[in-house]
């Protein structure tokens, strides 16, 4: 099922246009050259229309959030849909401001999203459901991920990727779900938004956006379990240099032959 599109993206070198949060555009940065891809950090309302127009994947991400990177994200997004661009979208800590929760409503009304990704809680509240966030870590909440995932995709017309123990990725009928990856992810800051710039990459080069997330994913896990064996618990700085390293070497023979994939209902 997965496994052939690391090698796409070495290959094609695709231009990730990502407008992030502060905490993680050196990380992010790293984390999609280690790839194989070409990262871009561009801020700016005057360029912002300009270099989503020539990128393979522009990623919004709400993490840091003032009225002028909201201003330019919308701008990005409208002319990455007027140019075929797909645009990959990150509701970091939606449901814990109102102004956070209202932004995210706003984007996925005016723009056109190709893969919204974030935790369960996130996702939750960008569609109006309860579910308890704390800062931006998914709280206590019960329910049904996957029915949660497929109402979300239905609602939003749009691949949505829930990520947490297992990740559930799904377009509202087929459900993808991988079970790679290790906890020490969530050690360090900045590893779930660096995930959605991965995506970014992936959905570049595969033309079925469903498969190129869920490749995305089982790479990821499969890097993240790669470095977890290689530093024998000595603390999460060795883990994430050891990660970008993995990030790097995983190729697409290991993650056929290491990924967890599984479909869902």
């Amino acid at each position: 099922m997965v496994g052939y599109a690391v090698e796409k993206v070495r290959e094609q070198n695709p231009l990730v246009h990502n407008i992030t949060n502060v905490v993680v555009t050196n990380f992010t940065a790293n984390g999609l050259l280690a790839l194989g891809a070409s990262p871009v950090m561009a801020y700016a309302k005057e360029e912002v229309a300009d270099m989503a127009k020539i990128a393979s994947a522009l990623v919004l991400n709400i993490g840091t959030l003032t009225e002028e990177v909201v201003e330019a994200m919308m701008i990005a997004g409208k002319s990455a849909n007027e140019n075929g661009v797909p645009v990959i979208f990150d509701p970091v800590g939606v449901g814990a401001t109102a102004y956070r929760t209202e932004t995210a409503k706003q984007i996925v009304r005016e723009v056109k999203i190709s893969v919204i990704r974030g935790n369960v809680a996130e996702i939750a509240n960008t569609i109006g459901e309860a579910w308890t966030i704390k800062g931006v870590d998914a709280g206590s909440g019960t329910g049904d991920v996957v029915a949660l995932a497929k109402k979300a995709a239905n609602l939003l017309q749009t691949v949505v990727v829930i990520t947490g123990k297992e990740d559930v990725i799904t377009d509202g009928k087929r459900v993808h779900i991988v079970k790679n990856g290790h906890p020490m992810l969530t050690n360090v800051t900045g590893t779930g938004c660096l995930l959605t710039s991965v995506v970014g990459a992936f959905v570049a080069v595969e033309e079925d956006t469903v498969v190129g997330a869920t490749e995305a994913l089982a790479y990821y896990g499969v890097a993240a379990e790669r470095a977890v064996a290689r530093t024998d618990n000595r603390g999460v700085g060795t883990f994430q240099i050891e990660f970008l390293n993995q990030l790097h070497h995983v190729t697409s023979e290991i993650v056929r032959e290491h990924a967890i994939v599984e479909k869902g209902e």
